[in-house]
């Protein structure tokens, strides 16, 4: 994520029929049923997840840098994660894996007995797309994927098999400014959104996007506008609201709450243009980097700003609060800018993790 440089849910044996008999909804006959769906059993079978309650923490994992996500999600405190990333394991192709790693496709028996306990424990999963490597290798599906119909199989094949109700779409860097890849990601948003109404399935994306402290650049305001366009829904637009490289220091607390606030006003403006106010709010999602980010001590979240983020989040009704990264929440290296491992401030283990987590039992 480093930025430089309600349909009822059915059943899971109900689901797997649907998904394993049926072509998507927008679909002809000559593009055939999803080619992704396995032809035989997979030796895990992956619980259903319920929809995801109105206002959740979901901190970032980096799937590469930790072990058991159940493990970390128990030891952490943390009920819900975004998993980063899914991406193709080279420009061109339309076949994402997790961390663009071949030996992990996407498969009940790659995480999938994970998840299971994660939601034994009342929590869930979002996987996410993109991501600031594949946006600078052009892995990110929807640029490297230039078939519309493919990159929509991709994450219905997501949504099949791991029994979410969203996917995270991180669009920075490169991907951003790609505006055949920006169309085609939003056209497949459309066709699995049709997917999904058609077997009753619930399904929801969220776009991760850089922010200013005074809003989405123009930039991202062309991803909405795209959405808009192609009548792709978004559930949630996420702020993040740190890596801004102007030079400048920054206080991410104050930074934070006018970037939320001015996302309000550019969603009116692009996908949401008769939405009250308290609706505008609740699309909005605020991701931070705890401690301190890539550009260095100018830009540092310290824990001390984690809670009353989180309070003046709840009362606002923003949807999803997050930081980049979980496997950073620790104080294992005071001082340093940057890590993907350590925060880089003086900190108890979990500590930013213990602050957001209050997020999920606040109700608007």
């Amino acid at each position: 994520m480093k930025r430089i440089p309600v349909l009822a849910g059915v059943g899971i044996a109900a689901a797997l029929a649907v998904f394993t008999a049926a072509a998507p909804a927008s679909a002809s006959p000559a593009q055939g049923p999803n080619p992704w769906l396995p032809t035989s059993p997979s030796h895990t079978v992956v619980r259903e997840g319920l929809p995801l309650q109105p206002h959740l923490s979901a901190p970032y994992v980096d799937v590469t840098e930790v072990g058991d996500l159940a493990d970390l999600s128990q030891a952490s405190g943390s009920k819900y994660l975004s998993l980063a990333f899914l991406q193709t394991e080279a420009a061109g192709s339309c076949t994402p894996y997790w961390a663009g790693d071949t030996t992990k496709p996407v498969s009940a028996d790659v995480y999938g007995s994970q998840f299971n306990r994660i939601r034994a424990r009342g929590g869930d999963v979002i996987p996410s797309f993109g991501g600031y490597s594949a946006d600078t290798t052009n892995t990110d599906i929807a640029d490297s994927c230039t078939d519309v119909h493919q990159i929509a199989l991709a994450y219905e094949n997501v949504f099949s098999v791991y029994k979410v109700h969203r996917i995270d779409l991180d669009v920075e860097a490169d991907s951003i400014t790609n505006q055949a890849g920006i169309d085609r990601r939003n056209q497949a948003i459309a066709e699995v959104e049709r997917w999904g109404a058609a077997h009753h399935w619930n399904v929801s994306f969220s776009y991760t996007l850089p922010s200013t402290p005074q809003g989405l650049a123009a930039s991202g305001i062309a991803v909405l506008q795209s959405a808009a366009k192609y009548h792709a829904s978004i559930a949630d637009v996420n702020v993040m609201t740190f890596d801004y490289w102007d030079g400048a220091t920054h206080n991410m607390l104050t930074d934070a709450e006018t970037a939320a606030t001015a996302l309000t006003t550019q969603l009116k403006q692009t996908i949401l243009p008769h939405a009250s106010p308290r609706a505008l709010w609740h699309t909005v999602g605020i991701v931070q980097m705890n401690g301190i980010d890539d550009y260095g001590p100018e830009e540092t979240f310290p824990l001390d700003q984690a809670a009353p983020l989180v309070k003046w989040a709840s009362a606002h009704g923003v949807q999803t609060m997050s930081f980049w990264a979980l496997q950073r929440d620790n104080g294992g290296c005071p001082g340093t800018a940057g890590s993907n491992t350590c925060s880089g401030v003086a900190q108890p283990t979990w500590a930013f993790s213990k602050a957001f987590a209050a997020f999920d039992s606040w109700r608007y």
